[in-house]
């Protein structure tokens, strides 16, 4: 084989080898949000009162002149009336979002001093611009913090033709000039309309973009990463976006699960707004929870039942007896660690956890060191049913199955056989509650303040969870973003 045909064949495995690391290391989404067309309709009537809103701030200039034996002098322009009934919001497939104004109108006043021969007027005139088109495109980008933006707009303004009327004795006079002055109102009016939704998109609703949560502290033990891991997907009817959704310790950043879950898929169109999540985004937070430590808990006094510490004292008294007489009358605990994360399993039926945990009944002498009397293996799985409230993600957890083995032998395994239902009772009434209380207050997902979920629906696929819901508005959008200008 030539040098070079040998060096044609080190390229092409390099490029082969490039490319696939570069798949291969694409990252999966633990959580997607689908916006659909049904969503951008509702959207489309706050867009359009925003943009009435920012353009009847546009201010326009004082005008001066002379136009034959007319000396005039133009001010106080200020917009009135806009009636921008004909528009639309869609989507423009792999750029963003098209607002669109076709043939809607604008009202305006202005005060006038005109100078004709040793005739002097003023006074108040109305002006209309019709034929107004507005051709506007959001770029819609993933920035460096992994946050929705506004990446660039492109804006095309056109106002077919503008009119004023005079009114009184030189009313007619004044008709040759009122063509004059509407064409340089309507050419500056152009000029004033792309520049102040520019402002608008680029500076207003890219601070409010900023303000949903990329990565956000859930509790004191936890917080949750939702930054894009990618360019927002956009096609003629949805807008999809896909986030890291992990969650992490707070005191170990760096201490994370690698997601190996299935990636979960949105298929439907029917509703404004779906929400994914897969396996990993619920196993990152019980992973988490864990690595900060608080799935341990110790019963002890009155957070055990009389009836329970009498079956333990009955079930290790011969223990206790062999060991130290002493021990009989001391109280008991039941030591409970999760020895390793839970881990979720969602099927089309539901979905449940898995969580294994060593239980240690202790004797507690008094003043004298614990002495452990055994230590068994506590199997569980619970039943895991999710909520979707404004927006807020909630998790209700119920005992499902229930299995204790002992460490030591198979033999004391049989002896444990009469714990099995009082310890299933102890879990239901101390430990479910307490995870429930953690679960309840749920975790808000990356919504702007002032959006949130209504009518919610929820899926269960093979690995990961659908909500379907329609969009609800607390704040109109220009309330939004005001609201987040002072945060």
């Amino acid at each position: 084989m030539s040098l070079s045909r040998m060096s044609s064949c080190l390229l092409l495995l390099l490029l082969v080898s490039l490319v696939s690391s570069m798949f291969a290391a694409a990252e999966p989404a633990g959580c997607k949000i689908r916006i659909t067309d049904r969503g951008l309709d509702m959207l489309k009537l706050e867009t359009q009162k925003f943009v009435e809103e920012e353009l009847s701030n546009i201010t326009m200039p004082e005008m001066k002149g002379r136009e034959g034996r007319f000396q005039y002098t133009i001010t106080d322009v200020k917009i009135t009336e806009l009636n921008l009934t004909h528009s639309d919001l869609r989507f423009v497939p792999e750029v963003g979002l098209l607002f669109d104004v076709q043939n809607s109108s604008i009202t305006l006043s202005f005060h006038r001093q005109i100078l004709y021969w040793f005739f002097y007027d003023t006074g108040n005139i109305n002006a209309s611009a019709e034929g107004v088109n507005i051709n506007t495109v959001l770029n819609l980008i993933r920035d460096d913090q992994g946050r929705l933006k506004i990446n660039n707009i492109t804006c095309d303004a056109k106002i077919n033709k503008m009119r004023a009327k005079f009114s009184g004795t030189l009313g007619r006079v004044y008709d040759f000039l009122a063509s004059f002055l509407t064409t340089g109102m309507r050419f500056i009016l152009n000029q004033k309309i792309c520049p102040a939704l520019d402002h608008a998109a680029l500076l207003h609703v890219n601070s409010m973009l900023e303000t949903i949560p990329v990565k956000t502290d859930v509790d004191q033990f936890i917080g949750i990463d939702y930054s894009l891991i990618d360019d927002p997907v956009v096609t003629s009817r949805s807008l999809d976006m896909n986030f890291r959704g992990m969650f992490f310790d707070l005191s170990h950043h760096g201490d994370t699960l690698v997601n190996s879950a299935v990636e979960p898929v949105i298929s439907s169109y029917d509703r404004m707004v779906y929400l994914a999540l897969s396996e990993f985004f619920f196993d990152s937070g019980m992973f988490s929870y864990y690595r900060a430590g608080i799935f341990q808990m110790n019963i002890i006094n009155e957070k055990m039942s009389k009836d329970l510490e009498m079956l333990l004292r009955t079930t290790y008294f011969g223990t206790i007896m062999m060991m130290n007489p002493a021990l009989v009358d001391a109280p008991f605990s039941l030591q409970l660690d999760v020895n390793a994360p839970p881990k979720t399993h969602i099927k089309t039926s539901g979905a449940t956890v898995d969580v294994t945990a060593v239980v240690k009944v202790m004797v507690l002498p008094p003043g004298q060191a614990a002495v452990q009397l055994s230590s068994m293996t506590m199997q569980t799985k619970f039943n895991a049913k999710v909520s979707m409230k404004g927006k807020r993600l909630a998790v209700h957890a119920d005992l499902r199955r229930f299995k204790i083995f002992s460490n030591q032998s198979a033999l004391e395994s049989l002896a444990l056989i009469p714990l099995q239902a009082p310890l299933k009772t102890m879990l239901q009434m101390s430990v479910v509650p307490l995870i429930n209380n953690w679960t309840k207050r749920g975790v808000q997902i990356p919504l702007a303040d002032g959006m949130d979920f209504i009518e919610e629906v929820v899926e269960y696929h093979n690995g990961f969870i659908v909500i379907g819901a329609n969009l609800h508005f607390s704040k109109g959008l220009r309330e939004m973003i005001s609201g987040n200008s002072t945060v």
